[in-house]
């Protein structure tokens, strides 16, 4: 009789720990190029505060990063292939991460550990594929246009304006944002476990940084849409 044993039962503990760590360090750190693009991403999105042409300019702008050094878009296209490598890198090693999770303990049972547990770690999974939907409804409508009733060819401040005047749009906004927030802030906490550069004396503060971050991140992205939706920015 020959035996069969698929890749996880041959693996060692060692091999599986080692796996398991690289995995994380990939999601830490796939997660901190994140955390980066969306503190930037806030910074641009409040300068619809100072008006219409403002904004137009650093939207234009950044579609110009480096020239004439670098050609036409080709910065923006570099940030751009980052970003995709780091949400696709962050997607695999959860994913994966969770599906060796789910083969070590097939059977669900209730600890105290996990009634421990944060909202935000709880609700990761799917939290992450709400935002993933998002995202990509994000693009199609402020970053190309297409479902954006100001058209591919209004100004990147008009095409602003007609997605927070629907309440719709903007509901949708911001129960992503807030979703956001408490992804960070349980993956802020999570990535600095993974990289060693928390232990039970920094543990309170990293917990407080984590939060603080998510908050001004969340309030942040809110402020805009909640502004064109009571018409403080027009």
């Amino acid at each position: 009789m020959v035996t069969v044993t698929d890749s996880t039962q041959r693996r060692t503990p060692k091999a599986a720990k080692t796996n398991s760590v690289f995995k994380k360090a990939v999601m830490a750190i796939s997660g901190i190029i994140l955390v980066l693009y969306l503190i930037a991403h806030m910074i641009g999105n409040l300068k619809a505060f100072a008006g219409a042409e403002d904004f137009n300019h650093y939207s234009h702008w950044l579609r110009t990063i480096g020239n004439p050094a670098l050609p036409g878009a080709t910065a923006l296209w570099l940030i751009r292939i980052v970003l995709l490598v780091a949400v696709v890198a962050h997607i695999w090693a959860a994913v994966s991460l969770w599906r060796q999770a789910r083969r070590a303990r097939p059977e669900r049972y209730v600890t105290k550990k996990a009634v421990a547990q944060s909202y935000a770690s709880r609700t990761m999974r799917w939290g992450g594929v709400i935002i993933l939907a998002f995202v990509i409804f994000h693009i199609l409508d402020l970053t190309l246009g297409a479902v954006n009733s100001a058209g591919s060819d209004g100004e990147p401040y008009d095409r602003l304006l007609a997605s927070f005047q629907n309440p719709v749009v903007t509901i949708f906004y911001a129960v992503a944002v807030i979703l956001v927030g408490m992804h960070l802030r349980h993956g802020i906490w999570s990535a600095t476990q993974t990289l060693g550069q928390s232990n039970r004396r920094r543990e309170l503060t990293v917990n407080y940084t984590a939060t603080a971050i998510a908050t001004v991140l969340t309030v942040g992205f809110l402020l805009t849409p909640f502004a064109v939706l009571f018409g403080l920015i027009d």
